[in-house]
């Protein structure tokens, strides 16, 4: 039912703009590839982004069938990560504190009587990163500097009205700087509890687009595929748009090839931190590279399959293979 809601509040306007463009682009009818949509929504579960993301209008049954659609990721995870245990992971000052030995740094959350607290954080951090409560994408995630900040009682009221909190800036380490210095470069690695065996699902790296000071997809970053062995980056960089990397924009730094630094080091942190929670059994953790080693940034209970099926060509093994070692035990 919800996936119904979903598909019936969403922005028609703009979706059939963009089937116009796709259509004009692929010398295809726009009346057809409509109707096409309508197909895949109501035969497969697919939503109308899905349709274009993965350029449905593209593949046969056979590849369609290989894409998990958005209905089978809701059902996938009212299983592996029942919603009644979200606020562990969606409120981030719950998750920084509640996973701290991964996270690895400061945090502040303005409450009233605690200014004093605040001024003493700013004193502490010249730099630093204000981000929602809850906001998904990158939405509203900002840098700031505390010499700018002229009038802190209100920066402090506000922070409290609009439930902003404060976090320690993430120094990336230098082999990260070069491939993108101006945002700190991602790993989303997807992990699987099963019951005490904690196993690897994907991983992949978020690559800021030289201009923006944060590297998620929706924020007009870019991604690629990660070599779980080896940590070696595969393939080009994709970004929403669907347009293909070779190389960074503007670093020039090629992306097939390229080493992650402390990879095995990272790797075994989000194994660690997924026996944390027997509850929320599939994880999509936000890992950096710091100048001290890896840090988890944050941990997703729902982490998309946007990016990963998108660089991947479809990953509903994921699902089906995670459902039956589930139903195994």
């Amino acid at each position: 039912m919800a996936f119904y809601s979903y598909i019936f509040s969403a922005n028609y306007k703009r979706f059939f703009n963009n089937i116009k463009k796709v259509a004009e682009k692929e010398h295809k009818s726009f009346i057809k590839m409509v109707f096409d949509t309508g197909y895949c929504v109501f035969r497969y579960g697919f939503g109308l982004t899905d349709y274009l993301n993965y350029q449905l209008y593209n593949k046969n049954k056979s590849e369609r069938k290989k894409y998990l659609s958005t209905k089978k990721e809701n059902k996938f995870y009212e299983i592996v990560s029942p919603s009644a245990y979200k606020q562990r992971y969606t409120i981030k000052p719950n998750f920084l504190e509640d996973f701290k030995k991964y996270t690895k740094r400061d945090f502040f959350v303005p409450k009233e009587g605690n200014f004093d607290e605040f001024i003493n954080f700013l004193e502490k951090h010249e730099v630093f990163m204000s981000k929602p409560y809850d906001g998904l994408g990158g939405a509203d995630v900002k840098k700031e500097y505390a010499k700018n900040i002229e009038n802190k009682e209100e920066y402090f009221n506000n922070a409290i009205q609009n439930r902003i909190f404060l976090e320690e800036l993430v120094v990336q380490h230098p082999e990260m700087n070069k491939l993108c210095s101006t945002s700190v470069n991602t790993m989303r690695i997807m992990t699987f509890n099963n019951h005490g065996n904690p196993r690897i699902l994907w991983m992949g790296l978020r690559v800021g687009n030289g201009i923006n000071a944060i590297d998620n997809f929706h924020a007009k970053g870019m991604a690629v595929n990660i070599d779980i062995n080896t940590g070696k980056l595969v393939g080009n960089a994709i970004d929403k748009d669907l347009n293909e990397y070779i190389e960074h924009p503007t670093t020039h730094i090629k992306f097939n090839g390229f080493q992650i630094p402390c990879f095995e080091e990272a790797k075994k942190m989000v194994l660690e931190a997924s026996l944390e929670s027997d509850k929320i059994l599939v994880v999509g953790w936000d890992v950096a590279i710091s100048d001290k080693g890896p840090v988890i940034i944050e941990g997703n209970r729902r982490p998309g399959f946007d990016i990963v099926q998108v660089l991947s060509g479809g990953r509903v093994d994921i699902v089906d293979n995670v459902l039956a070692d589930m139903n195994e035990l």
